[in-house]
This record gives C-alpha cells, sequence and structure tokens, in this order.
C-alpha cells in the first residue's frame, strides 16, 4: 500500500474509534435472530402482506427465503431516473426465479440541479438529500425486508440513499444505476454556445437547440458530474454489481445487471450463508477506497461534502485534510469533461471504472482486503460484463488503454495528484477542484468584486463593470443562509472574461459541484458568511489571493485592520420564501457547516 493512504486510513481508524464502535453495536441490536417480521404481531405481517399473492404471502410467513425490499428515485420528468420504471418488476421476477420475494418499499424525490439551476428550487438541492435519507428510513421501517436493492443514480440521491439505508445497517445493500444516456453534442461545443449566449451572440432558441442536443435521451447526463462520479465510487465501494456503472439504459445488458443485482440481493441476505451486511461494506477502508477513486479520476467536489455525511452515518469521521492528502499522493487517470475534452462513454470505452480500479489496486492506491456485495476483494470490479447467450458474462479488463488521452496508467498519470486540493488562510477552509484549471490560472491576486448573489453578478458583468482582473466573491451561499444552491449561472460570465485574457477567480461559500471548470474557483469556504465567517469581511477592493499551488486563500489585508473589520449584515431579501423554501427553514437552521458534511443529523455529533 501507498504508505500515505495506509497513514490515512489508520488516523481515520484512531479518530472514528468510539462512533464506530458505537454504530456497529446498534447494527449487531438491529440484526435480532433471523427475519425482522418473525418478531412482527399478526396484525402487523398482515398489513405488510394484504396486496401479495398468495405464494409470496406464503414464502413471507414461513421466513425461510428473504423479502427484498426496493427504494427508488424514480420519476419520469428526469432522463437519469426515467429508466428504473421497468425495474420493479424485472427485480420481482428475478427474485421469484430464486425462490425469494420482492416489494416495493418506498419511493424517494429526486431533483436536477440541472433543470433547477440558477432558480429558486436550488435552494433545495443539497437539504433534498436528508430528505432522501430520512424517506429511506421510513421506506425501510417496517422490518418487512431481509436486503435492500436502491435505485438511483444522480448528484444528492445515491449519498440520501445510502445515508438512509445506513440507518438499517444490518441490512445487506445493493445499489442499483440505470447508464448514461448515448453521447450528443460535446460538453465542450455545449459550453461554447452557452458563453456564446451570455455573449448575446445567440438566442433562445439557438441556446435550447444546443442544450436539447446534449441532453436528448434518457439516462445521466454525460459529463462526469457528480452524478457519474457516484457510480464511479459505488463501484469502487464495491457496492454495485461490478462494472454496472457505465452500461447504457437500453441495453440488454442493462436488464441482465439489475437481474444479477436482485440475485445477490437473495444470496447475501441473513437467511443464507453468505450474509454481508451493508455495516461491514462500508468501513474506514472503504471510505478512503472511496476518495482515492474521487481523486484518480478528478470527480465532483460535491463529494468532499458528500462523502463526509456518508462517513458519518456509518460512525466514520473524515475531513477536508484526509480528501487533501488522498490527492496529493493520488495520480489523476482520466480526462473526462470537465477535465478533459471525452464525456463518460469515451471513458467506458477506453477502459472506465474497471480499468481504473484494476491499476490503482496493482499501484497500491486502493485497499484491496476489503468486503463487497460481491464478495471479498475488489479484483471482481476490475472485470467488464457483456451480454453473453442470455446471460452476464465478466472478463478482465484490457490490458492496456483504448485510448491513452482519456485513461492512462498509474504509471504514465496525466498529473501525479488528483483533482481536488484543500485551501486555507484568513478567509478560512476551501476546497479547489483544480484538474480542469490550467497551471497558469492556479495562482492569482486581483481585487475582489463582492455580490451577494448572481444576478448582481449577471448584471454587472452585462454592465461592463468586470472587464479587468478580479476575484469574484460570491457570498451568504452557504447551508445555514439559503440552502447553498450551486452556482453555475456564473460560469459563462467568467470564462468569457478569462478567455479575453482577464484573471478571474471565484470564492465563495456556495458549491459549484462536479462541472467546476476552467475558472479557478474556492468553494465550500467555511465558516460561512451568514455564521461569522471570515468572507463576510471583504470589501470590494480588497487585494485577494488564491493559490492552488500552495494550498493558500486570504486577503490581503493589514492584520489589524482585518481583525478590527465588522462582518457585512444578511439581507435574505424575502429568500426564505417561495418554491418550497419556507419548509426549509427549520433545516437552514440546524445544518452543520460544509466540512462536516453540511447535514441536518445533529445527532451524529454526540453519538
Amino acid at each position: 500500500m501507498n504508505p500515505i493512504v495506509e497513514q490515512v486510513t489508520q488516523r481515520i481508524i484512531e479518530r472514528s474509534t468510539k462512533t464506530r464502535a458505537a454504530y456497529l453495536a446498534r447494527c449487531e441490536e438491529m440484526r435480532d435472530n433471523g427475519p425482522q417480521r418473525g418478531a412482527l404481531g399478526c396484525s402487523n405481517l398482515a398489513h405488510g402482506f394484504a396486496a401479495c399473492s398468495s405464494d409470496d404471502k406464503k414464502a413471507m410467513r414461513l421466513e425461510n427465503s428473504p423479502n427484498i425490499g426496493i427504494v427508488s428515485s424514480y420519476n419520469d420528468m428526469l432522463s437519469a431516473h426515467q429508466p428504473f420504471t421497468e425495474y420493479p418488476e424485472v427485480i420481482k421476477k428475478a427474485a421469484h426465479q430464486m425462490g425469494c420475494t420482492a416489494q416495493f418499499a418506498g419511493g424517494v424525490p429526486a431533483m436536477c440541479d440541472g433543470v433547477t439551476q440558477g432558480t429558486a428550487g436550488m435552494e433545495l438541492s443539497l437539504f433534498s438529500r436528508d430528505v432522501i435519507a430520512t424517506a429511506t428510513a421510513v421506506s425501510l421501517s417496517h422490518n418487512m425486508f431481509d436486503a435492500v436493492v436502491c435505485l438511483g443514480v444522480c448528484d444528492k440521491i445515491v449519498p440520501g440513499l445510502l445515508i438512509g439505508a445506513l440507518s438499517f445497517g444490518h441490512l445487506p445493500l445493493v445499489m442499483v444505476p440505470a447508464g448514461p444516456m448515448a453521447s450528443g453534442l460535446s460538453n465542450s461545443e455545449k459550453a461554447k454556445v452557452r458563453q456564446q449566449y451570455a455573449k448575446g451572440e445567440v438566442g433562445d432558441d439557438e441556446l435550447l437547440v444546443a442544450e436539447s442536443a446534449a441532453y436528448h435521451s434518457a439516462g445521466t447526463c454525460t459529463f462526469y458530474g457528480t452524478a457519474n462520479s457516484n457510480q464511479m465510487l459505488m463501484e469502487v465501494m464495491g457496492l454495485h454489481v461490478p462494472g454496472s456503472a457505465f452500461v447504457h439504459p437500453s441495453e440488454d445488458l442493462r436488464t441482465g445487471l439489475v437481474e444479477a443485482a436482485t440475485e445477490q440481493a437473495c444470496r447475501i441476505s441473513d437467511l443464507g450463508k453468505n450474509y454481508t451486511p451493508l455495516c461491514e461494506v462500508v468501513n474506514e477502508k472503504t471510505i478512503v477506497n472511496a476518495l482515492v477513486g474521487l481523486m484518480a479520476t478528478g470527480g465532483s467536489t460535491n463529494h468532499t461534502i458528500h462523502w463526509v455525511a456518508i462517513a458519518r452515518a456509518a460512525g466514520i469521521i473524515i475531513n477536508w485534510d484526509d480528501f487533501s492528502e488522498l490527492s496529493a499522493v493520488t495520480p489523476l487517470l482520466t480526462r473526462v469533461y470537465p477535465n478533459g475534452s471525452a464525456d463518460v462513454n469515451h471513458f467506458h470505452e477506453a477502459g472506465g471504472s474497471e480499468f481504473v480500479i484494476r491499476e490503482l489496486i496493482d499501484a497500491g492506491y486502493l485497499h484491496n482486503d476489503v468486503t463487497t456485495i460481491w464478495g471479498q476483494g475488489l479484483k471482481h470490479f476490475t472485470q467488464r460484463p457483456s451480454w453473453e447467450n442470455n446471460k452476464v458474462e465478466w472478463n478482465p479488463i484490457n490490458k492496456n488503454s483504448l485510448d491513452p488521452a482519456v485513461v492512462a496508467t498509474a504509471e504514465k498519470p496525466f498529473q501525479a495528484d488528483g483533482g481536488i486540493r484543500l485551501l486555507k488562510g484568513n478567509l478560512g477552509r476551501s476546497v479547489i477542484k483544480v484538474s480542469a484549471v490550467a497551471e497558469d490560472h492556479r495562482f492569482i491576486e486581483a481585487p475582489a468584486m463582492i455580490f451577494n448573489d448572481q444576478l448582481e453578478l449577471q448584471t454587472a458583468f452585462e454592465k461592463g463593470l468586470m472587464e479587468k482582473d478580479l476575484v469574484a466573491v460570491m457570498r451568504f451561499q452557504g447551508p445555514q443562509a439559503n440552502g447553498m444552491p450551486e452556482l453555475h449561472k456564473m460560469t459563462p460570465f467568467l470564462g468569457i472574461l478569462q478567455d479575453k485574457g482577464f484573471k478571474v477567480a471565484l470564492i465563495t461559500d456556495g458549491r459549484m459541484s462536479g462541472a467546476s471548470g476552467k475558472v479557478p474557483s474556492a468553494i465550500h469556504i467555511t465558516p460561512e458568511a451568514v455564521c461569522g465567517g471570515p468572507i463576510a469581511k471583504l470589501k470590494d477592493g480588497d487585494m485577494v489571493r488564491l493559490d492552488a499551488n500552495t494550498g493558500e486563500v486570504c486577503a490581503l489585508v493589514e492584520e489589524s485592520e482585518w481583525e478590527s473589520r465588522e462582518l457585512a449584515a444578511y439581507n435574505p431579501s424575502g429568500s426564505e420564501f417561495g418554491t418550497g423554501r419556507e419548509l426549509f427553514g427549520f433545516m437552514r437552521g440546524q445544518v452543520c457547516g460544509a466540512e462536516q458534511g453540511a447535514t441536518v443529523f445533529q445527532h451524529w455529533e454526540t453519538v
């Protein structure tokens, strides 16, 4: 093993000793003896299987075969989740063929940041993760199930499902994705049209044509954002059927993989000899593997928040120092948009998750002594599934990259370190995604230009007030202020300024996520402005330094003046109401900081 990976792992194990032991004790207590439904009273059980067939009722009454609970994020508005419409019936049929049963336990909400981007609905986005977690717990609360199959793909959905399922860590869990849509208009061409629109060179009609050519069918968006980063991390954590992340929704293989997921859920329940509870799969080494996989692929900065919360749900405590130290030694093995021109389909064709996992194992960056839903070790996840003779077959991934411009070996990586770095200074702690930022843009000293919402920045751009070197400071965008929305509405404007030769950067207590691109962006600044964070001290014209090479983000203001400055007042301007935001007021008041996972589940801090 790489010594730094080993060192970080050991530190996490020691830091988490008490909380991990408490979590495992709770899971053991929940395990009980045999199926939980065996402890249900007759009336309870009758309610639980009232709508089932007589054969299913008999099987559930006998308690000698697993009953699989299905939790789904299906809706037919969002392309990534639309394919799930058929999966419950596929799962039920596959369970019956195994002599088991399956029930649809419940649905969870799934919203898309692509739809809500730049609108008030975006302020519900991050909080939807914790809503999904609680909805998952409600779905499983009936104690009717021996294993769980969760259907989910995108940004907050997979983390929310996993956090919720970890509250039932005595149950085995198989995560089931739906796969990406086919390649359409390239991501670089889409970004070009967006910039043309921001300049006023094309109108709504041309922009809609371009956007519709990029997002055109069922499946996830094809750039390597949070949704596809989710799928990569599910592979490297061993929670998928091996190789299922990037198979298209329309392929026969996809249906075969759903069937395989169901069969495995039946095999690893507590009623068989291969019992594999979720609490054993998600441990300190698995979490480190996820972080290494994130860094090696230049994945989403959202996961510097989500995986902190996921780990904490399993009694494991991680922080941004862990991310940063792992990133410093993990080689970058992929070039996928936004840190390259290829999309996830090209990535998959070149070798995909299987190639990357094999390279990282062989080079000593991943713990191979872990339990997965498929057995011991990650070797299974270095094999590519195919559809042969009406069944799924697995074979070792190709020895060499089929496109060295997209997927590299650990021996000859695209860069020696990973895609995310920690920034620290008198403005707080922050993360930056550098894998898509050119070397000559990773350092900037320029005057601050202060904004309190995205519309202010757009107006300043349209008036020509930003035609200069500057650091755009977008504050009061943190979890307690307004739910920490993603701020991509600003991306075309800042990109245009950079293309004109100006030195520009962004500093914010909000998010930019998986689509963080070529403009250096210090995001997730904590403490956030509304909680007294130093970012609220900045004034227009203050010189600010962002240095991704040394890990520095600071205001170049004389120390005595900086200490004596008052914080800018927060004026929500009615943003606490409308589009359902008033229903989330309690969450804004309770949520913790970005580095603590931006979660409302504060009871974790006392366990």
